[in-house]
């Protein structure tokens, strides 16, 4: 039996907590709420509640913790897995952070910066970059994604190799539990040995263990120059190869190592306007995008970045390359990387994984997980495409024109428990950096040691003892 909907009376004490300008229940209000963004999940929902500080959502928890209402926390709803859905029953609440969107303090000095979970990342990297400074967490979805969401998902995106993800970028964070009370633990240290780390419990939780509602973040200097370039490679090892050149040649300056099929290219440059590619001359079969994030020391790092691509030409691991000459040059390049996504949305149905391997095991996936499309998804094409440099594929395969979408959506789930043995036998995870939501539940059981799933069992309970934070996501 469904649970049933929150009493009048809760929704009536709910709706008090934030006014008229903080709740929404009209349908075509709560619409945007519950439908994931890639459509697979269609929830519902009798209250969407707005909170304008932890105070009020320290008061929501509270109530929902007295009446057993269920609570699905939601950023910017760019959750490819469902995590921010709430379930079809609609007997969940959703809490979205939207107006906690404050800039609580910038310190440059101390390299860190407080900001509450509903600011969007494009805002907190420039409140970063207006006091000369680099929030460097860089996603496709910047505009929208919420620094709460960031943490809850432990995002990566496409300077991981150099900096980390997003639970690397965090000193501290205040946390309103399950039951209403505040975690303040926002001190912007890098050293504190006083006991556990409890940020980091709630990093990548996905709001199954309370809701984030601010954070201390680490900065980091602005590069002094940055140079950006687009090489065609002949395979993902000559890619790996290069990649190694690189870094022996600029050491950590090395920020983004993006690998892109010449499919991937050419669905974007078909369906999305305003993308060109640079190298539509060049035959390659594999292009890599290349991010140098300079210091004062690296002198005019574009003319070395180009005196080192031009030497890996000699040795054949480069075709081609051509180097941005102008930060529009640059963000062009990045754009066609950027709207792979989109493309492959416009192009038709899509079969995603989100994969994570060894970076020395990212050829041998691409290699078998390419044969196991061919024999498994005949109405498929591969798109295979991503950060290789720390060893995440977005392995997604496309729908071949003129064929037919249910039964190629139908090939999810085999192909899906397929891919991620392969990836197990390469030593990798089958979520790298979407998280688990709820479309990957079942094999987060399946896949998990016993006793890592039962201490997060054992975790759940503590921190959440009525299961009512974001039930059915992450755990049962």
């Amino acid at each position: 039996m469904p649970p049933r909907p929150p009493a009048p009376s809760t929704l009536a004490d709910l709706r008090a907590v934030v006014g008229v300008a903080g709740a929404l229940d009209a349908p075509a209000d709560l619409a945007p709420y519950v439908e994931d963004f890639r459509g697979l999940y269609h929830g519902s929902t009798p209250l969407v509640l707005l909170p304008s500080s932890v105070e009020d959502v320290a008061r929501i928890l509270a109530i929902c913790d007295r009446d057993r209402v269920a609570v699905v926390p939601q950023g910017g709803n760019t959750s490819y897995c469902g995590g921010a859905t709430p379930a079809e029953h609609g007997a969940e609440i959703v809490i979205a952070m939207r107006r906690m969107n404050r800039i609580r303090a910038v310190d440059p000095a101390n390299d860190s910066m407080i900001v509450e979970a509903g600011c969007t990342l494009a805002a907190a990297q420039d409140a970063a970059r207006a006091a000369g400074r680099l929030f460097p967490l860089s996603l496709g979805s910047e505009g929208s994604a919420q620094i709460g969401g960031n943490l809850s998902t432990n995002a990566g995106g496409t300077a991981v190799l150099r900096y980390g993800m997003m639970r690397d970028l965090t000193l501290g964070l205040e946390v309103v539990l399950a039951d209403g009370r505040v975690l303040r633990a926002l001190q912007p240290l890098r050293k504190d040995n006083t006991g556990y780390d409890w940020k980091s419990l709630f990093i990548g939780a996905e709001g199954t263990l309370g809701v984030i509602t601010a954070a201390a973040l680490k900065l980091f200097a602005l590069p002094a120059d940055t140079a950006t370039a687009l090489a065609g490679v002949p395979s993902p090892a000559a890619a790996l190869e290069l990649l190694l050149r690189l870094r022996e040649h600029f050491g950590e300056a090395v920020s983004s190592f993006e690998l892109l099929p010449r499919r991937a290219v050419e669905l974007t440059v078909r369906h999305v306007d305003g993308v060109a590619n640079p190298l539509a001359d060049d035959s390659s079969p594999w292009f890599v995008l290349i991010e140098i994030g300079a210091s004062r020391a690296i002198a005019d790092p574009t003319t070395r970045l180009g005196e080192a691509l031009a030497s890996a030409a000699e040795a054949a691991t480069v075709a081609g390359a051509v180097l941005a000459t102008s930060a529009a040059q640059a963000q062009a390049f990045w754009r066609l990387r950027e709207s792979v996504p989109e493309a492959q949305r416009r192009h038709g149905a899509s079969l995603k994984h989100d994969l994570a391997v060894p970076v020395s095991a990212v050829p041998r996936l691409i290699e078998l997980g390419t044969a196991l499309v061919e024999r498994s998804v005949p109405d498929g094409e591969t798109i295979a495409y991503g950060h290789v440099g720390d060893g995440n594929l977005h392995f997604n395969v496309s729908q071949r024109p003129g064929t037919d979408r249910a039964t190629f959506l139908a090939r999810q789930a085999p192909l899906q428990a397929a891919m991620f043995d392969l990836v197990a036998s390469l030593g990798g995870s089958f979520s790298a950096e979407h998280g688990i939501g709820r479309l990957k539940v079942e094999e987060l059981e399946r896949r998990t040691d016993p006793v890592e799933l039962e201490l997060m069992r054992t975790l759940k309970r503590a921190l959440d003892p009525q299961g009512i934070m974001n039930p059915g996501k992450v755990l049962r």
